[in-house]
């Protein structure tokens, strides 16, 4: 199988890659590995949606995946949530894509620029409806994301994103992801592990070691079981 990983950081998968074997570096961004009768091919574009969305671009015009995956941490707007829990992001959207109008926030869609059919969305949010029967990811919590250029740090903002969207995760990087691959037809999946509740900013309370030691356990069983 031929296989796209996208991380933003080469923190978030570095424990990962130590099982894989290595074949070439193919640019700045790509490298190529194997795993077992996979062919991988492991993008880093960097953090954030202009990043991701290039390299993705750029990549998905060079090579036809059989599956792409997008790891990576996340901060959690759900209590029930726990740091170190590794999830699977079902929907994303741009949160911040609109404009202000006073106290009121309109979308692409509230202001007649977009509408649902141009690209794979519903009511704003990319639906990833591919199903990966009999994997991990079935065994995950199912989420909702949003992806922002800035993360949420102050508690105004905060209530206001649950507000508008009662999002249970947020990244920097998702929505352009999924993007990507939903437009390309690529059987895909966002799983992200929790780094940290969202709140104003206290990294005492972030787990990252925690949340980078689950989520390559979780996507490395998920690679088995390709």
């Amino acid at each position: 199988m031929k296989v796209l990983i996208v991380s933003a950081t080469f923190l978030e998968i570095e424990p990962l890659l130590t099982h894989f074997n290595f074949v070439e570096q193919s640019n700045q961004k790509l490298r190529k590995y194997t795993f077992n009768t996979h062919q991988i091919d492991v993008l880093i574009p960097g953090v954030g949606m202009t990043c991701t969305a290039y390299w993705m671009g750029k990549t998905l015009n060079n090579t036809l995946y059989d599956f792409a995956i997008n790891l990576g941490l996340a901060g959690s707007f759900n209590d029930e949530i726990k740091i170190g829990e590794v999830v699977n992001v079902v929907s994303d959207r741009i949160s911040e894509l609109g404009a202000q109008d006073g106290e009121k926030f309109l979308s692409l869609i509230d202001m007649d620029l977009i509408e649902d059919e141009d690209f794979t969305l519903v009511n704003g949010e990319m639906i990833n409806s591919i199903p990966l029967e009999n994997t991990t990811i079935n065994k995950l919590r199912k989420v909702r994301a949003i992806s922002v250029n800035t993360t949420h740090g102050e508690e105004n903002e905060i209530e206001k994103v649950i507000k508008l969207f009662n999002p249970d995760v947020e990244s920097m990087e998702g929505a352009a992801f999924y993007y990507a691959c939903l437009l390309e037809g690529i059987t895909c999946a966002q799983i992200r592990a929790i780094s940290n509740k969202v709140e104003p900013r206290n990294k005492e309370n972030w787990d990252i070691k925690l949340a980078v030691k689950n989520l390559t356990k979780t996507s490395l069983q998920l690679l088995k079981e390709l």
